[in-house]
Protein backbone atom coordinates (compact mmCIF):
# COMPACT_ATOMS: atom_id res chain seq x y z
CA UNK A 1 0.00 0.00 0.00
CA UNK A 2 1.71 3.07 -1.21
CA UNK A 3 1.19 6.81 -0.17
CA UNK A 4 1.08 9.44 -2.76
CA UNK A 5 1.61 13.16 -1.34
CA UNK A 6 -0.08 15.77 -4.08
CA UNK A 7 2.19 18.36 -4.18
CA UNK A 8 0.91 22.05 -3.80
CA UNK A 9 4.31 23.91 -4.00
CA UNK A 10 4.64 23.11 0.53
CA UNK A 11 8.08 23.97 1.13
CA UNK A 12 9.50 25.50 4.39
CA UNK A 13 12.59 27.89 5.46
CA UNK A 14 15.25 26.21 7.01
CA UNK A 15 16.75 29.37 7.64
CA UNK A 16 13.75 30.37 10.03
CA UNK A 17 14.78 31.65 13.41
CA UNK A 18 11.67 30.89 15.66
CA UNK A 19 12.27 33.34 18.44
CA UNK A 20 13.35 36.38 16.01
CA UNK A 21 10.70 35.51 13.60
CA UNK A 22 13.22 36.55 10.40
CA UNK A 23 15.27 34.51 7.84
CA UNK A 24 17.92 34.81 5.91
CA UNK A 25 18.96 37.66 4.09
CA UNK A 26 20.41 34.85 1.20
CA UNK A 27 17.63 32.84 1.02
CA UNK A 28 16.71 31.75 -2.39
CA UNK A 29 13.24 29.80 -2.33
CA UNK A 30 13.49 27.40 -5.15
CA UNK A 31 17.32 26.47 -3.88
CA UNK A 32 17.36 26.71 0.17
CA UNK A 33 13.62 25.82 0.59
CA UNK A 34 12.77 21.95 1.73
CA UNK A 35 9.80 19.43 0.60
CA UNK A 36 8.99 17.33 3.30
CA UNK A 37 10.97 14.09 2.10
CA UNK A 38 13.87 16.39 2.51
CA UNK A 39 12.81 17.58 6.10
CA UNK A 40 12.54 13.71 7.42
CA UNK A 41 15.63 11.38 8.11
CA UNK A 42 12.96 8.70 7.39
CA UNK A 43 10.37 8.47 4.42
CA UNK A 44 6.74 10.54 5.22
CA UNK A 45 5.62 8.86 1.35
CA UNK A 46 6.09 6.72 -1.21
CA UNK A 47 5.45 9.11 -3.74
CA UNK A 48 4.88 12.62 -5.11
CA UNK A 49 1.80 13.24 -6.94
CA UNK A 50 1.91 16.39 -9.64
CA UNK A 51 -1.52 17.82 -10.93
CA UNK A 52 -1.00 19.19 -14.69
CA UNK A 53 -3.49 21.61 -13.46
CA UNK A 54 -1.33 23.44 -11.11
CA UNK A 55 1.21 23.64 -13.13
CA UNK A 56 -0.65 25.35 -15.84
CA UNK A 57 -2.60 27.25 -13.41
CA UNK A 58 -2.78 30.94 -13.02
CA UNK A 59 0.24 32.87 -11.48
CA UNK A 60 -0.60 33.97 -8.12
CA UNK A 61 -3.36 31.39 -7.37
CA UNK A 62 -2.43 29.13 -4.16
CA UNK A 63 -0.91 26.16 -5.12
CA UNK A 64 -0.13 27.25 -8.31
CA UNK A 65 3.51 27.13 -9.92
CA UNK A 66 4.52 30.13 -11.35
CA UNK A 67 5.86 30.36 -15.23
CA UNK A 68 9.14 29.91 -13.74
CA UNK A 69 8.49 26.70 -11.83
CA UNK A 70 6.95 25.78 -15.00
CA UNK A 71 9.81 26.16 -17.31
CA UNK A 72 11.84 24.48 -14.56
CA UNK A 73 9.95 21.30 -14.09
CA UNK A 74 9.67 20.67 -18.02
CA UNK A 75 13.26 21.44 -18.45
CA UNK A 76 14.63 19.21 -15.78
CA UNK A 77 11.84 16.86 -14.92
CA UNK A 78 9.63 15.79 -12.40
CA UNK A 79 12.76 13.85 -10.46
CA UNK A 80 15.22 16.72 -10.30
CA UNK A 81 12.61 19.41 -9.76
CA UNK A 82 11.73 17.77 -6.44
CA UNK A 83 15.18 16.52 -5.29
CA UNK A 84 14.12 12.86 -5.89
CA UNK A 85 17.42 11.46 -7.08
CA UNK A 86 19.26 8.79 -4.92
CA UNK A 87 15.24 8.46 -2.97
CA UNK A 88 13.52 5.56 -3.26
CA UNK A 89 10.24 8.07 -4.43
CA UNK A 90 7.92 7.38 -7.05
CA UNK A 91 6.05 10.41 -9.20
CA UNK A 92 2.63 10.61 -10.74
CA UNK A 93 0.98 12.96 -12.90
CA UNK A 94 -2.68 13.87 -13.01
CA UNK A 95 -4.76 16.19 -14.67
CA UNK A 96 -6.58 18.20 -11.58
CA UNK A 97 -10.03 17.31 -12.77
CA UNK A 98 -11.39 19.67 -9.93
CA UNK A 99 -9.89 22.52 -11.51
CA UNK A 100 -12.32 22.00 -14.05
CA UNK A 101 -15.17 20.28 -12.30
CA UNK A 102 -17.86 23.12 -13.68
CA UNK A 103 -16.58 22.77 -16.88
CA UNK A 104 -18.86 20.96 -19.97
CA UNK A 105 -15.69 19.40 -20.83
CA UNK A 106 -12.27 18.81 -19.97
CA UNK A 107 -9.86 21.82 -21.10
CA UNK A 108 -6.80 19.61 -22.26
CA UNK A 109 -6.28 17.26 -24.68
CA UNK A 110 -4.68 13.76 -24.55
CA UNK A 111 -2.11 14.75 -26.29
CA UNK A 112 -0.94 17.45 -24.36
CA UNK A 113 -0.94 15.30 -21.13
CA UNK A 114 0.95 12.68 -22.64
CA UNK A 115 3.47 15.25 -23.85
CA UNK A 116 3.34 16.96 -20.19
CA UNK A 117 4.07 13.33 -18.88
CA UNK A 118 6.53 12.00 -21.20
CA UNK A 119 8.59 16.09 -20.67
CA UNK A 120 8.49 15.34 -16.95
CA UNK A 121 9.45 11.54 -16.78
CA UNK A 122 6.66 10.41 -14.29
CA UNK A 123 6.55 6.89 -13.38
CA UNK A 124 2.90 7.10 -13.72
CA UNK A 125 0.38 8.98 -15.98
CA UNK A 126 -3.02 9.60 -15.28
CA UNK A 127 -5.94 9.74 -17.86
CA UNK A 128 -8.15 12.65 -18.43
CA UNK A 129 -11.28 12.34 -16.19
CA UNK A 130 -14.57 14.64 -16.02
CA UNK A 131 -15.13 14.29 -12.17
CA UNK A 132 -19.06 13.02 -10.89
CA UNK A 133 -19.93 14.71 -7.72
CA UNK A 134 -22.94 12.82 -7.08
CA UNK A 135 -23.46 9.76 -4.65
CA UNK A 136 -26.87 8.45 -6.12
CA UNK A 137 -27.09 4.56 -4.78
CA UNK A 138 -30.79 4.44 -4.95
CA UNK A 139 -30.34 4.44 -9.15
CA UNK A 140 -28.62 0.82 -8.77
CA UNK A 141 -31.94 0.02 -7.35
CA UNK A 142 -34.25 1.00 -10.19
CA UNK A 143 -36.66 -1.45 -12.33
CA UNK A 144 -35.26 -3.84 -14.75
CA UNK A 145 -35.18 -2.08 -18.26
CA UNK A 146 -35.37 1.18 -16.75
CA UNK A 147 -32.43 3.73 -16.63
CA UNK A 148 -33.18 6.87 -14.15
CA UNK A 149 -29.50 7.87 -14.34
CA UNK A 150 -29.49 11.79 -14.73
CA UNK A 151 -27.91 12.61 -17.85
CA UNK A 152 -25.13 14.88 -16.81
CA UNK A 153 -23.78 12.20 -14.51
CA UNK A 154 -23.79 9.47 -17.60
CA UNK A 155 -22.24 12.06 -19.85
CA UNK A 156 -19.64 12.60 -17.98
CA UNK A 157 -18.85 8.66 -17.31
CA UNK A 158 -18.78 8.76 -20.96
CA UNK A 159 -16.34 11.45 -21.40
CA UNK A 160 -14.17 10.10 -19.24
CA UNK A 161 -14.13 6.40 -20.85
CA UNK A 162 -13.92 7.54 -24.07
CA UNK A 163 -10.72 9.81 -23.23
CA UNK A 164 -9.02 6.85 -21.63
CA UNK A 165 -9.73 4.44 -24.82
CA UNK A 166 -7.60 7.27 -26.55
CA UNK A 167 -5.43 7.83 -23.72
CA UNK A 168 -4.25 4.38 -24.03
CA UNK A 169 -4.30 3.74 -27.82
CA UNK A 170 -1.49 6.92 -28.06
CA UNK A 171 0.53 5.97 -25.16
CA UNK A 172 0.76 2.57 -26.38
CA UNK A 173 1.42 4.11 -30.24
CA UNK A 174 4.10 6.77 -28.68
CA UNK A 175 5.68 3.86 -26.68
CA UNK A 176 5.63 5.81 -23.19
CA UNK A 177 7.90 4.52 -20.51
CA UNK A 178 5.05 5.72 -18.07
CA UNK A 179 2.52 3.32 -16.61
CA UNK A 180 -1.22 4.30 -17.67
CA UNK A 181 -3.34 4.60 -15.24
CA UNK A 182 -7.03 5.14 -16.28
CA UNK A 183 -9.76 6.72 -13.86
CA UNK A 184 -13.35 5.41 -13.21
CA UNK A 185 -16.06 7.87 -12.43
CA UNK A 186 -19.26 6.64 -11.01
CA UNK A 187 -22.46 7.55 -8.90
CA UNK A 188 -23.00 4.39 -7.08
CA UNK A 189 -21.50 1.00 -6.37
CA UNK A 190 -22.84 -0.27 -9.36
CA UNK A 191 -21.89 2.51 -12.06
CA UNK A 192 -18.33 2.23 -10.42
CA UNK A 193 -18.05 -1.84 -11.24
CA UNK A 194 -19.47 -1.02 -14.77
CA UNK A 195 -16.78 1.76 -14.91
CA UNK A 196 -14.14 -1.27 -14.09
CA UNK A 197 -15.30 -3.23 -16.38
CA UNK A 198 -14.75 -0.75 -19.34
CA UNK A 199 -11.28 -0.03 -18.53
CA UNK A 200 -10.34 -3.34 -18.05
CA UNK A 201 -11.82 -4.38 -21.48
CA UNK A 202 -9.57 -1.22 -22.95
CA UNK A 203 -6.64 -2.62 -20.85
CA UNK A 204 -6.26 -1.16 -18.10
CA UNK A 205 -4.76 -2.98 -15.08
CA UNK A 206 -4.10 0.37 -13.09
CA UNK A 207 -7.64 1.67 -12.40
CA UNK A 208 -7.77 4.85 -10.13
CA UNK A 209 -11.28 5.54 -8.45
CA UNK A 210 -11.88 9.01 -8.74
CA UNK A 211 -14.66 11.51 -7.76
CA UNK A 212 -15.03 10.06 -4.30
CA UNK A 213 -13.17 13.25 -2.12
CA UNK A 214 -16.86 14.03 -0.42
CA UNK A 215 -18.16 10.72 0.46
CA UNK A 216 -18.43 9.18 3.53
CA UNK A 217 -16.25 6.03 4.52
CA UNK A 218 -18.80 3.90 4.16
CA UNK A 219 -20.09 5.10 1.06
CA UNK A 220 -16.37 5.08 0.19
CA UNK A 221 -16.57 1.56 1.00
CA UNK A 222 -19.98 0.39 -0.61
CA UNK A 223 -18.60 1.83 -4.03
CA UNK A 224 -14.93 0.06 -3.38
CA UNK A 225 -16.68 -3.34 -2.68
CA UNK A 226 -18.79 -2.67 -5.94
CA UNK A 227 -15.49 -1.74 -7.98
CA UNK A 228 -14.00 -5.00 -6.41
CA UNK A 229 -16.58 -7.57 -7.54
CA UNK A 230 -15.43 -6.14 -11.10
CA UNK A 231 -11.69 -6.05 -10.84
CA UNK A 232 -9.72 -8.98 -12.15
CA UNK A 233 -7.18 -10.43 -10.66
CA UNK A 234 -4.09 -8.69 -11.85
CA UNK A 235 -6.08 -5.08 -11.76
CA UNK A 236 -5.11 -2.91 -8.81
CA UNK A 237 -6.57 0.33 -7.57
CA UNK A 238 -5.55 3.70 -6.43
CA UNK A 239 -8.26 6.29 -4.46
CA UNK A 240 -7.99 9.81 -5.19
CA UNK A 241 -8.24 11.82 -2.65
CA UNK A 242 -8.70 9.75 0.24
CA UNK A 243 -6.71 8.68 3.08
CA UNK A 244 -8.31 6.44 6.18
CA UNK A 245 -5.58 4.95 7.57
CA UNK A 246 -8.17 3.00 9.88
CA UNK A 247 -9.60 1.03 6.71
CA UNK A 248 -6.29 0.07 5.55
CA UNK A 249 -7.61 -3.82 6.14
CA UNK A 250 -10.47 -3.02 3.88
CA UNK A 251 -8.83 -1.04 1.78
CA UNK A 252 -6.42 -4.18 0.91
CA UNK A 253 -9.18 -6.69 0.84
CA UNK A 254 -10.99 -4.51 -2.23
CA UNK A 255 -7.87 -4.70 -4.44
CA UNK A 256 -6.49 -0.80 -3.29
CA UNK A 257 -2.59 -0.51 -3.94
CA UNK A 258 -2.19 3.16 -3.35
CA UNK A 259 -4.04 6.26 -2.84
CA UNK A 260 -3.44 10.04 -2.53
CA UNK A 261 -4.55 13.06 0.00
CA UNK A 262 -3.78 16.38 1.02
CA UNK A 263 -5.99 16.33 4.33
CA UNK A 264 -3.07 15.58 7.09
CA UNK A 265 -0.98 18.96 5.33
CA UNK A 266 -4.61 20.73 4.87
CA UNK A 267 -5.62 19.99 8.56
CA UNK A 268 -2.95 21.16 10.25
CA UNK A 269 -4.20 25.13 9.78
CA UNK A 270 -7.51 24.39 7.87
CA UNK A 271 -9.39 21.93 10.72
CA UNK A 272 -10.68 23.69 13.68
CA UNK A 273 -9.53 21.73 16.07
CA UNK A 274 -7.99 18.34 14.67
CA UNK A 275 -4.56 20.58 13.90
CA UNK A 276 -1.41 17.78 15.28
CA UNK A 277 -1.74 13.69 14.77
CA UNK A 278 -0.79 11.41 16.63
CA UNK A 279 -0.57 7.47 15.98
CA UNK A 280 -3.91 7.78 18.45
CA UNK A 281 -5.52 10.57 17.86
CA UNK A 282 -5.11 14.56 17.52
CA UNK A 283 -4.60 17.48 18.93
CA UNK A 284 -5.61 21.09 19.05
CA UNK A 285 -2.94 23.76 17.88
CA UNK A 286 -2.50 26.74 20.28
CA UNK A 287 -3.90 30.04 18.71
CA UNK A 288 -1.09 32.84 18.92
CA UNK A 289 -1.85 34.86 15.68
CA UNK A 290 0.70 37.28 14.22
CA UNK A 291 -0.28 41.29 15.19
CA UNK A 292 1.87 42.21 12.36
CA UNK A 293 1.00 39.56 10.00
CA UNK A 294 -2.59 38.05 10.48
CA UNK A 295 -4.86 40.09 7.93
CA UNK A 296 -8.26 39.73 10.11
CA UNK A 297 -6.06 41.45 13.14
CA UNK A 298 -4.69 44.47 11.13
CA UNK A 299 -8.27 44.65 9.56
CA UNK A 300 -9.73 45.32 13.26
CA UNK A 301 -6.69 47.11 14.17
CA UNK A 302 -7.64 49.79 11.57
CA UNK A 303 -11.22 49.58 12.57
CA UNK A 304 -10.25 50.73 15.91
CA UNK A 305 -11.49 48.12 17.47
CA UNK A 306 -8.23 46.09 19.29
CA UNK A 307 -5.51 48.59 20.58
CA UNK A 308 -2.31 47.41 18.47
CA UNK A 309 -0.29 48.14 21.76
CA UNK A 310 -2.42 45.67 23.46
CA UNK A 311 -2.52 43.07 21.35
CA UNK A 312 1.30 43.30 21.08
CA UNK A 313 1.52 42.94 24.09
CA UNK A 314 -0.67 39.96 24.82
CA UNK A 315 1.34 38.55 22.01
CA UNK A 316 4.32 38.33 23.63
CA UNK A 317 3.51 36.84 26.96
CA UNK A 318 2.03 34.06 25.73
CA UNK A 319 5.06 33.35 23.47
CA UNK A 320 7.12 33.62 26.80
CA UNK A 321 5.09 32.11 28.67
CA UNK A 322 4.79 29.25 26.45
CA UNK A 323 8.48 28.68 25.66
CA UNK A 324 8.73 28.94 29.76
CA UNK A 325 6.30 26.55 30.06
CA UNK A 326 8.14 23.99 28.12
CA UNK A 327 11.07 24.67 29.92
CA UNK A 328 10.12 24.30 32.90
CA UNK A 329 9.81 27.78 34.01
CA UNK A 330 6.32 28.49 34.04
CA UNK A 331 3.62 27.00 35.17
CA UNK A 332 0.12 25.80 33.50
CA UNK A 333 -2.15 28.64 34.94
CA UNK A 334 0.13 31.35 33.71
CA UNK A 335 0.08 29.54 30.52
CA UNK A 336 -3.91 29.21 30.22
CA UNK A 337 -4.69 32.43 31.21
CA UNK A 338 -2.52 34.97 28.94
CA UNK A 339 -4.16 32.30 26.28
CA UNK A 340 -7.61 32.97 27.27
CA UNK A 341 -7.09 36.48 27.02
CA UNK A 342 -5.83 37.18 23.77
CA UNK A 343 -8.61 34.70 22.58
CA UNK A 344 -10.92 37.06 23.47
CA UNK A 345 -8.98 40.01 22.39
CA UNK A 346 -8.53 38.64 18.54
CA UNK A 347 -11.89 36.28 18.41
CA UNK A 348 -13.32 35.33 21.92
CA UNK A 349 -16.36 33.18 20.05
CA UNK A 350 -15.00 29.85 21.41
CA UNK A 351 -13.21 29.15 24.37
CA UNK A 352 -10.57 26.66 23.73
CA UNK A 353 -8.54 26.74 27.12
CA UNK A 354 -9.60 22.99 27.46
CA UNK A 355 -8.45 22.27 24.05
CA UNK A 356 -4.91 24.25 25.52
CA UNK A 357 -4.76 22.58 28.66
CA UNK A 358 -5.09 18.72 26.42
CA UNK A 359 -2.02 19.54 24.65
CA UNK A 360 0.05 21.03 27.26
CA UNK A 361 -0.57 18.43 29.99
CA UNK A 362 0.08 15.82 27.41
CA UNK A 363 3.19 17.41 25.67
CA UNK A 364 2.88 15.56 22.34
CA UNK A 365 5.74 17.29 20.49
CA UNK A 366 8.10 15.79 23.98
CA UNK A 367 7.51 12.08 22.73
CA UNK A 368 7.70 12.35 18.88
CA UNK A 369 10.23 11.47 16.54
CA UNK A 370 9.63 12.96 13.79
CA UNK A 371 12.52 15.71 12.58
CA UNK A 372 10.06 18.49 12.90
CA UNK A 373 8.85 17.87 16.94
CA UNK A 374 12.85 17.07 17.24
CA UNK A 375 14.25 20.66 15.63
CA UNK A 376 11.33 22.81 17.10
CA UNK A 377 9.70 21.17 19.76
CA UNK A 378 6.38 23.38 21.30
CA UNK A 379 6.85 25.84 18.04
CA UNK A 380 5.19 22.74 15.94
CA UNK A 381 1.79 23.04 18.26
CA UNK A 382 1.71 26.99 17.55
CA UNK A 383 -0.91 27.75 15.07
CA UNK A 384 0.80 30.89 13.70
CA UNK A 385 2.13 31.49 10.48
CA UNK A 386 2.91 29.55 7.32
CA UNK A 387 6.41 28.25 8.77
CA UNK A 388 5.25 26.37 11.99
CA UNK A 389 1.85 25.65 10.39
CA UNK A 390 3.82 24.01 7.43
CA UNK A 391 5.83 21.98 9.17
CA UNK A 392 3.13 20.53 11.85
CA UNK A 393 1.05 19.92 8.24
CA UNK A 394 4.94 17.97 7.33
CA UNK A 395 4.54 16.74 10.60
CA UNK A 396 1.03 14.97 10.28
CA UNK A 397 1.86 13.62 6.94
CA UNK A 398 4.62 11.81 8.74
CA UNK A 399 2.74 10.56 11.07
CA UNK A 400 -0.32 9.41 8.75
CA UNK A 401 2.59 7.40 7.24
CA UNK A 402 3.41 5.65 10.27
CA UNK A 403 0.09 4.85 10.81
CA UNK A 404 -0.12 3.02 7.54
CA UNK A 405 2.72 1.27 8.35
CA UNK A 406 1.53 0.29 11.59
CA UNK A 407 -2.24 -1.20 9.97
CA UNK A 408 -0.13 -2.89 7.16
CA UNK A 409 2.34 -4.74 9.87
CA UNK A 410 -0.82 -5.70 11.47
CA UNK A 411 -2.44 -7.26 8.40
CA UNK A 412 0.98 -9.27 7.72
CA UNK A 413 0.83 -10.24 11.10
CA UNK A 414 -2.52 -11.24 10.89
CA UNK A 415 -1.77 -13.07 7.44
Amino acid sequence: MKFFFPDSQDLVDPSFDFEKETRSDQRLRHRDDLYAHEVFSEPAYDGVLVSKASVDGKVGESGRYTLAQRHRLLRVGVRDFFRLNGRPLETMGDCGAFSYVKEEYPPVTVDEVLDFYAECGFDYGVSIDHVILAYRPELDRTLPGADFVPEELRRRQEITQELAVEFLRKHQKRHSRFTPVGVAQGWSPNSYAEAVKALQKMGYEYIGLGGMVPLKTEEIMACLEGANEARRPQTHFHLFGVTRPDHIARFHKYGVVSFDSTSPLRQAFKHDRENYYTLDGTYSAIRVPQVEGNASVQKRIVAGEIDQGEARRLEQACLRALRGYDKGSCPLNQVLAPLREYDCLFDGRKDRTEDYREVLVDRPWKHCSCSVCRQIGIEVVFFRGAERNRRRGFHNVFITYQRLHRELALLRREA
